[in-house]
């Protein structure tokens, strides 16, 4: 199984719109971030996880060119911003797109992006058929399971397929959810910044504690605000937790 970080950064993405942030200009393209997305791809399936804002353009930088099933963390913008660009999915692939998400981000896709249901359904406009998976579920040749985290307040779906644990926006991960990510090969975790702490995310040193204690091979944050600097933050990590980067593409 391959998977393909399509975006790393945090909701505002990195560097900030109009250069507010905090962000070094280091000439390292792993500095740059796009919204989180993924692409998992097994000799079956094409699975995308997260549809943000830069979707587009992702698509067109990884080569990806085919939507078997879409997995939605969740309801924020910028992990459903770009839903609409999977309208050339649609008619090249010539049916609906299977989505799997959380009870709340169904209701939220409905209200906000009401034109695609229903009696009032714009012709031409996306199709995607919702489904909110009560536990793990075989898709082609991957076991996924859904991984109820806490995101703030927010319930957040992170997503188990095969041997790889998908968790982004989280700040507290239950027990039962921990034993499912145990096992796991590669956990892909958010880590927002080194410092101070944040209501609804884990900072670096608080994702690499939680690694730990899961005992996962390989764990690789994700979600990172632009102060943090890819190289110098590398040097301060253990061999088991590695800053992900746009583009990446790990063997599983």
């Amino acid at each position: 199984m391959q998977f393909v970080f399509l975006g790393t950064g945090t909701s505002m993405g990195v560097p900030v719109a109009g250069g507010f942030g905090r962000e070094i200009p280091t000439g390292d393209p792993r500095d740059e971030r796009y919204r989180c997305s993924a692409w998992v791809k097994t000799p079956q399936a094409s699975i995308l996880i997260d549809i943000g804002p830069e979707f587009r353009l992702q698509t067109l930088r990884s080569g990806l060119r085919r939507i078997d099933l879409l997995l939605i963390t969740h309801e924020h913008n910028d992990h459903i911003g770009g839903l609409d660009d999977l309208r050339p999915f649609n008619f090249a692939q010539q049916g609906s797109i299977p989505v799997w998400t959380t009870r709340a981000c169904n209701d939220a896709l409905r209200h906000r992006f009401f034109y695609m249901f229903g009696p009032r359904q714009t012709p031409g406009s996306v199709d995607i058929d919702i489904e909110i998976p009560a536990g793990p579920k075989t898709f082609k040749d991957c076991i996924i399971s859904p991984l109820p985290v806490k995101h703030g307040r927010m319930d957040v779906m992170g997503f188990r397929i095969n041997d790889l644990s998908y968790v982004t926006d989280v700040n507290h991960i239950p027990d039962k959810t921990a034993e499912l990510i145990k096992g796991s090969k590669v956990l892909v975790l958010s880590g927002l910044r080194w410092e101070p702490d944040h209501p609804t995310h884990f900072t670096i040193p608080q994702a690499i504690e939680v690694a730990n204690k899961l005992d996962v091979e390989r764990t690789y944050l994700i979600h990172m605000a632009s102060s943090v600097i890819h190289e110098e933050t590398s040097k301060r990590l253990p061999d088991n937790v590695m800053l992900a980067h746009d583009q990446l593409t790990v063997e599983i």
